[in-house]
């Protein structure tokens, strides 16, 4: 009786009908097998040697059956070092391991590591496009299986959206409330509201790129821990920092004719923003990874929310302390 996978682990993705041969078979062996056999195989990309315990010990491709010798032994040409996966691993990872060692297919073993099946380009192919398309929706707030998105109802998909609307909607109005708490300070100084879309846009953005980095290291297994990543992004986040708020300075002074407070008070906030919205794009994934969550929500409208409160409090209390600080 066939085992049964769960469809978005790799053993629910994986084909059993591919050329094996054991080691020692010969070259001419492989080449029998493979014309006997051809219409029943689903693959021939590569041909996977097993033990007498149909344990996989070695694979190589086809290319090597029509320009070795007949005679030579598989055990002689087969690879030893090869990559492998478990039936249960979600499927993501096939596709990274795929697209990280330019392979075409995945052999999926066992607990024993007996060769059970393997994953072939077309279907890593199709996994990639789903995780992407998926993780675009997760990125909108939209945490639901694609197939259910793509065949929902509208009731489906209003429920699937509306909780993470309603979320950014009590967001934006703690944003109003925060905004409204410094309206005195908006109404002396009016260029500083025109420069609100300019920090949330900014903070946003480096957040944004945080986050998807350190998503990607986490998908490959090879991320650091959260205090080395976050030293590391810390200080890029400075080199940034301090090269737009240079150059926010003297374009508030210039171009906009403001005051010189203004420009100091807009590139403070945004060097602060800058660290701020980098300290959340890395806690972010590492907290739901923690909780074990898929980190791609980091990307969702609940960071957004996040960085957007943190920007407009930084923003409003530097310039609270600095337009007192110059008594205007």
């Amino acid at each position: 009786m066939t085992k049964k996978y769960p469809p978005d682990s790799v053993g629910g993705k994986m084909i059993s009908n591919i050329p094996i041969c054991d080691t020692t078979s010969s070259i001419a062996d492989v080449s029998k097998m493979l014309f006997e056999d051809i219409d029943n195989l689903e693959t021939i990309n590569y041909i996977y040697v097993t033990d007498s315990k149909d344990k996989l010990v070695g694979v190589f491709s086809i290319k090597d059956v029509f320009r070795k010798p007949a005679k030579l032994l598989v055990k002689n040409i087969m690879v030893k070092d090869f990559i492998k996966i478990r039936a249960f691993v979600d499927q993501e990872k096939v596709v990274i391991l795929a697209l990280r060692n330019n392979l075409k297919s995945i052999p999926v073993v066992d607990k024993e590591d007996k060769l059970i099946g393997i994953v072939p380009s077309d279907v890593i192919l199709d996994i990639l496009h789903v995780e992407n398309v998926e993780h675009f929706l997760v990125m909108a707030g939209i945490h639901s299986p694609l197939q259910k998105i793509i065949k929902g109802s509208p009731l489906y998909l209003f429920k699937a959206r509306i909780p993470w609307l309603i979320l950014g909607l009590f967001g934006g109005v703690l944003g109003a409330i925060i905004i409204r708490f410094f309206e005195g300070s908006l109404q002396a100084h009016f260029i500083l509201a025109s420069f609100i879309p300019l920090m949330l846009y900014m903070a946003g953005a480096v957040g944004s790129q945080t986050e998807t980095l350190l998503i990607r290291n986490i998908a490959l297994e090879s991320g650091p821990s959260f205090g080395t990543y976050l030293f590391r992004e810390l200080k890029t986040a400075f080199l940034i920092a301090v090269i737009l708020s240079a150059l926010l300075f003297p374009i508030a002074f210039f171009l906009f004719k403001s005051p010189y407070f203004i420009g100091m008070i807009l590139s403070i906030s945004l060097f602060v923003a800058i660290f701020a919205a980098v300290i959340v794009g890395v806690a972010m994934p590492y907290i739901l990874t923690k909780m074990k969550k898929d980190p791609a929500i980091g990307s969702s409208p609940f960071a957004t929310i996040i960085r957007d409160i943190l920007s407009l409090i930084i923003y409003f209390s530097v310039s609270s302390i600095l337009l007192s600080f110059f008594n205007v």
